[in-house]
């Protein structure tokens, strides 16, 4: 027989029309000779009556062995009915197993770690069923934003000898009797490529071994990083607004029923259009002291201040102006105040906090190498020499920045937690599944 998706049944069109679905059986109730079995594929749930009289003795009895999870197949004739989920039921004709599942571990009111060690099993729940979906329609987004732009895709090593953001927060290896590390970026090698190709982006996995607990961090995620020849930190910070709104405005228009899923008006994220406010690192410091939160020249800011920051914002913010010494090595240094740089992190608004980090990258030679040599403890040149190579051969100005796309998924979907925005999330206490 021809199978069709539950999503193409449940259309008007499809009303008093015979069709046949498979999927798996997401819930089943029994009411004397009939049995309501909501069924699940990758497009939707709909409800299936099997009724006693109206299929064979065989596809009865199958249909009353077969338990939560099990792999099943229905025929039946479409029809409207407002108590069922979706508004349409199909009216059974037909039954059948292909594979009958054991009693599902899962049911209601299970904690979080439990979930977290079934998460193989756990992924087919609606919820984390549609994050996933909303990811690959936001990664093509993305990259389709890239590709109008001219910007070409490169693929960077995930093992390397040295590290990005600094040695405390690497994941060590040991690479055939050599200490190499996971990477925390791809900017290093981005940049190696702006004197070929000019603009180009990665699309990879980070690593970062930060002992962080925050409903932010991961230790394992998705990271996508743009590096652009001749662009300055305001062409920086103008791509990426842009970039933010082309992905937001192509979510609420074309899968405006998975925003509401998650409770997001489609309108919020249609009216993210740049240009985002900019808010100066020592404004930022006055405005959490007036709100209570005691900060300093020199701090940086956690998961708490950039909530007071953006928690009644409706859409991103940039804050510019860091001073140099909380900030990386590659950062060129603001000549108009030689403590800062030229930077921008963007904060996502409602509370979700920092979802990218760029700034404009130092392409002269002597003021790389003084950089690195004010590091504490200073780095060596030879560790970096390929990446400091770069500023000897035709170096150009450029800038780039670091999104985490979890984070991106967290704030537009409204998730409670990062883990959900990631298939198998790697947190300081969990490596499994």
């Amino acid at each position: 027989m021809e199978f069709v998706y539950i999503s193409d049944a449940m259309r008007d069109s499809q009303e008093g029309k015979e069709v046949a679905l498979r999927g798996w059986i997401y819930r089943k109730r029994g009411s004397g000779g009939v049995l309501f079995i909501v069924l699940r594929d990758s497009s939707g749930v709909m409800q299936c009556a099997v009724k006693k009289d109206r299929v064979s003795e065989k596809s009865w009895n199958d249909a009353e062995k077969a338990l939560i999870e099990s792999s099943v197949w229905v025929k039946g004739i479409v029809k409207k009915d407002s108590r069922a989920p979706g508004g349409f039921e199909l009216q059974a004709t037909d039954f059948g197993v292909t594979h009958f599942s054991e009693i599902f571990p899962i049911s209601k009111d299970q904690s979080t770690e439990f979930l977290l060690d079934v998460r193989h099993l756990w992924l087919r729940s609606q919820k984390l069923t549609n994050v996933m979906k909303v990811r690959d329609y936001a990664q093509r987004y993305f990259r389709e934003f890239f590709q109008k732009n001219g910007f070409w895709e490169i693929s960077p090593p995930i093992i390397t000898k040295a590290g990005c953001e600094g040695g405390s927060t690497l994941f060590e290896v040991n690479y055939f009797g050599e200490k190499a590390y996971l990477t925390q970026s791809g900017q290093l090698y981005n940049e190696v490529f702006i004197t070929a190709l000019e603009k180009v982006f990665i699309y990879a996995p980070s690593f970062r071994a930060e002992p962080s607990r925050t409903v932010k961090h991961l230790a394992e995620y998705w990271h996508l990083e743009m590096e652009a020849a001749y662009y300055h930190n305001e062409d920086n910070m103008k791509f990426q607004e842009e970039m933010i709104s082309y992905v937001c405005n192509k979510l609420a228009e074309n899968h405006a029923d998975l925003l509401r899923f998650f409770g997001r008006d489609p309108a919020e994220m249609a009216a993210v259009k740049p240009p985002f406010d900019r808010l100066d690192y020592d404004d930022a410091i006055k405005y959490l002291n007036e709100h209570g939160i005691k900060k300093e020249f020199g701090d940086d800011f956690g998961a708490e201040d950039e909530k007071v920051l953006t928690g009644h914002l409706k859409k991103p913010i940039f804050i510019t102006g860091y001073p140099k010494k909380i900030k990386a090595f590659y950062m060129k240094t603001d000549p108009k105040r030689p403590d800062r740089v030229l930077c921008a992190d963007m904060l996502a608004p409602e509370g979700h906090g920092e979802i990218i980090g760029g700034s404009e990258r130092i392409w002269e030679l002597d003021e790389l190498l003084a950089r690195m040599n004010e590091q504490d403890p200073p780095l060596k040149e030879e560790d970096y020499k390929w990446y400091v190579d770069l500023r000897r051969y035709g170096s150009v100005p450029h800038s780039g920045f670091g999104m985490g796309m979890e984070r991106f998924l967290k704030w537009v979907l409204k998730l409670d937690h990062i883990r959900d925005a990631v298939p198998f999330p790697r947190v300081i206490n969990r490596c499994y599944p």
